[in-house]
């Protein structure tokens, strides 16, 4: 059974502030002066103060409030890599040979042949010809070498089959009687590309010496099962990945780059993405594509803020910036990441009619976290319903307790 004292304590609260609920409301704003709300209050997240506090942070994190000088700088450092300017080639690569290739390999001698093939005479002519002597196939073996008949062991990779016949033709000379060669890949095995992700067909498409692009890869695997618009198509070779939405590919002739033995061209549909926390419309992560999205347009996607919940003034986007994008902002040396990025916060006060304008400029990056804080009144009124809740509670206790 309850201890009669406290139960007196709480008859005696009880009563005090149902006879002056001005008390009651005086408390909380109490409460709300401090700098934050008490620890045990509900929250979905620090509020605005606490966020914008550094003290409170071991490593001071910048809290950088955005404008129009901010909105420009980002997008100045927003241009990325693209395929003209890190994978474009003049003209296409040389086809040459590697291991695992099948080489068919043929010869022919001046007459009166000997080495490779008997000589045939024409007793309606009175000539003397030489028939094609054709060596069977054989695969290019890991050492990159292949086995010519008096031409011994010729190695065969990384050339083309123009130079092979005419290294073949050398070995030769001194033994076969003005001999001409002739090299033809019958299977290829090294000169491909690999198209994978959201198209029609995964497939390794052979390069030909004509010299395939980066849409002829694309094409000859059905075309992407997405829209245009929301596909990003993304190029890995030698180490170096690079992507690019598909939409500016195609408008651009510059990009549609030739391939290299050995791309992979991946077709990846919206594969960015921000967190929208906090009271927003909804909590949730919400893709977006490579074209890029504005922070205007994410508040859309977000479905805006809770007007009755939302602080207009702490609409804040989490964020791992490149260090060069911060110089002078913050204290100095600026915390960074195992990776050498930069943690940032940046502050939008959405109760400035110019910073709607501004959000139609901030690129949003991938793995943001936009968060918006609650109201001071948002909190004061939760604060209310528990002290309203526990007030009710004390009061069915007394009544029980008679």
């Amino acid at each position: 059974m309850m201890n009669r004292s406290r139960t007196g304590d709480f008859i005696h609260l009880y009563r005090l502030l149902f006879r002056s609920p001005t008390l009651a409301v005086t408390a909380a704003l109490i409460v709300s002066g401090c700098s934050t709300f008490p620890a045990w209050l509900p929250s979905s997240g620090p509020s605005a103060a606490q966020v914008v506090r550094e003290d409170k942070i071991d490593s001071p994190i910048p809290v950088v409030e955005v404008n129009d000088a901010v909105a420009r700088r980002l997008l100045a450092a927003q241009r990325a890599e693209s395929f003209a300017d890190t994978l474009a080639r003049k003209a296409p690569p040389s086809y040459v040979v590697g291991p695992g290739d099948a080489l068919e390999v043929s010869v022919w001698e001046a007459p009166p042949a000997a080495l490779f093939g008997a000589a045939v005479v024409d007793p309606r002519a009175g000539l003397t010809s030489t028939r094609q002597t054709t060596l069977p196939e054989q695969i290019v073996n890991s050492d990159g070498v292949i086995n010519v008949p008096f031409a011994g062991a010729v190695p065969v990779a990384g050339k083309t089959p123009q130079q092979i016949e005419m290294e073949i033709v050398r070995r030769l000379a001194g033994k076969a009687n003005q001999p001409q060669v002739l090299v033809r890949v019958t299977r290829n095995a090294t000169q491909n590309v690999t198209v994978v992700g959201e198209v029609a067909q995964a497939i390794r498409m052979p390069l030909t010496a004509k010299g395939e692009r980066l849409l002829d890869a694309i094409a000859a695997a059905g075309g992407v099962r997405q829209p245009v618009g929301k596909m990003t198509i993304q190029l890995a070779r030698g180490g170096k990945v690079v992507t690019m939405p598909l939409e500016r590919v195609i408008a651009d002739p510059n990009q549609n780059v030739y391939l290299q033995p050995g791309d992979v061209v991946t077709a990846l549909y919206q594969p960015l993405s921000f967190t929208a926390l906090g009271a927003t419309g909804k909590n949730e992560e919400i893709n977006f594509e490579a074209t890029g999205l504005t922070l205007a347009q994410a508040l859309g996607r977000m479905s805006g803020l809770r007007d009755a919940q939302a602080d207009a003034q702490g609409v804040f986007i989490f964020r791992f910036e490149e260090p060069e994008v911060l110089k002078g902002e913050g204290k100095q040396p600026l915390p960074q990441t195992p990776e050498g990025k930069v943690p940032v916060v940046y502050r939008v006060d959405l109760k400035d009619p110019r910073a709607f304008l501004v959000a139609q400029n901030f690129p949003m990056r991938n793995k943001d976290v936009v968060y918006v804080a609650n109201a001071p009144a948002a909190e004061l009124q939760k604060f209310l319903n528990i002290l309203t809740s526990s007030l009710f509670s004390v009061n069915s206790l007394v009544n029980l307790g008679r």
